[in-house]
């Protein structure tokens, strides 16, 4: 007997109809082909007739290049710091609260940015979030006291929350399912490729100049890639021909689905966002490094984090060739990327070097597992929502990241020490992957 067309209406796109399946699958033209991918066409095809596969893989490099910027921008404060220092007083708790600036407006513009994309489209979303973020990493360097810098924090987190809804979207423009996981890990590279060259550059760049000209030569990198992006990035024909319909965000947060990926991108990302922005001063507070030896040795976990990048979405698209399920491939390398983050745990009672494998180790499974997190909404959703469910997924992520960040603070200036802190990260990437194996039940094909 030939399966009615009910049950292949559901948010897994082959689940039987649940009472919490989205709405307003119809409406956007979902039926039939599944809530999945939602786009009218074969997993394999290529969105566009005249897309080669070198144009497709350029597109993710330069997307990986602006993604690069926006971890570099990330990193001038934290390795700069005992250089700020020398002219503006912060504590723990200050430092804690400007990256709290950052990520506060980071997590309301990931929601609104990917909103924004999906209205504006990719190619002029994306070059306004970058000319924003871009005059606003600039701006640190007209800073003269603290307020100044949580200001300046405040307006780049503003700018940088649209970037990783906007790769996601252009991901699902131009790859078919089977790339996409590769296309990604691509992308995220750029998160290693920032953070590596940070620690040196901004050590040259503070031997030879002055704090100021790390955060303006900052800025201008971030404006010359948009030009860049203005001359090279086109929304594929077939993209802008079959563009479906914004998706209402209180119909998104309704869904379980949605629900389950924010909360394992919130404690996911908690972890995640102190490596980022504490790895620095862990290394100048609790082994006593200076700035050369932080660009000496900070670089590495962030090299590793590119691997991991590449690698988890590698692992995930070979499954999907040799034939596994997309649900299989997706939740077998998520699982892989968790288990290596326990690790961590031991960090403080290692030697330096051994703390640093440690860290690289820890820095791997992240982005791994981060890469293969910001897929899942091209899996599970259709393309006209698929810019605002990874603006949300990135929210609850960098919302995580300030709660986290916060107590990160309170703990260290109350005397508690680094080790209850790594205790406790050491924990939330397997519980964020006890939630999405609770909440995201089937990855469709």
């Amino acid at each position: 007997m030939p399966e009615k067309p009910e049950r292949r209406w559901g948010i897994a796109g082959g689940e039987r109809r649940r009472p919490d399946r989205i709405p307003w699958a119809r409406a956007t033209g979902a039926r039939r082909r599944g809530i999945a991918g939602g786009e009218g066409r074969r997993p394999g095809r290529i969105p566009s007739a005249g897309a080669s596969g070198a144009h497709r893989w350029g597109i993710a490099i330069l997307i990986g290049a602006a993604i690069a910027i926006s971890y570099f921008d990330r990193q001038t404060l934290p390795v700069a710091i005992n250089a700020i220092q020398r002219e503006i007083p912060i504590s723990n708790t200050q430092f804690s609260q400007l990256q709290a600036a950052f990520l506060t407006a980071y997590a309301i513009m990931y929601a609104g940015g990917g909103r924004l994309i999906d209205v504006l489209g990719v190619r002029t979303g994306f070059a306004l979030i970058m000319a924003w973020w871009s005059l606003a990493s600039a701006s640190h360097a007209l800073a003269s006291g603290f307020r100044p810098l949580a200001a300046s924090r405040f307006l780049l987190g503003m700018g940088e929350g649209g970037g990783f809804p906007a790769a996601t979207k252009a991901v699902a423009e131009w790859f078919p399912v089977r790339e996409r996981s590769t296309a990604m890990g691509i992308i995220n590279a750029g998160t290693a490729v920032g953070a590596v060259a940070a620690p040196p550059l901004i050590a040259i760049i503070l031997a030879t100049l002055s704090w100021r000209w790390v955060f303006a030569l900052s800025g201008a990198a971030g404006l010359l890639w948009t030009l860049w992006w203005m001359r090279a990035y086109f929304t594929p024909a077939k993209v802008a021909q079959e563009r479906e319909p914004a998706i209402p965000w209180l119909h998104l947060l309704g869904n379980t689905q949605v629900q389950g990926l924010v909360f394992a991108k919130f404690l996911s990302d908690a972890a995640w966002y102190f490596y980022l922005f504490w790895l620095p001063k862990y290394l100048y507070d609790a082994r006593g490094f200076d700035t050369k030896q932080v660009g000496y040795y900070a670089w590495i976990p962030y090299a590793a984090s590119g691997v991991g990048s590449i690698a988890g979405g590698w692992f995930s698209s070979r499954l999907i060739e040799r034939g596994r399920s997309v649900n299989f491939a997706r939740k077998v390398a998520l699982g892989a990327s968790a288990a290596l983050m326990p690790w961590i745990f031991f960090v403080t009672h290692a030697p330096v070097h051994f703390a640093i494998v440690l860290f690289s180790v820890a820095f791997f499974g992240q982005q791994s597992w981060s890469t293969l997190v910001m897929i899942l909404p091209t899996d599970l959703f259709p393309r006209g929502a698929v810019g605002s469910v990874a603006g949300l997924v990135g929210f609850g992520g960098a919302i995580g990241g300030v709660v986290f960040g916060l107590v990160a603070g309170y703990l260290l200036d109350h005397g508690f020490g680094y080790g209850p802190v790594f205790a406790l990260v050491s924990s939330f990437h397997v519980a964020a992957f006890c939630v999405i194996l609770a909440t995201v039940r089937k990855v469709p094909t």
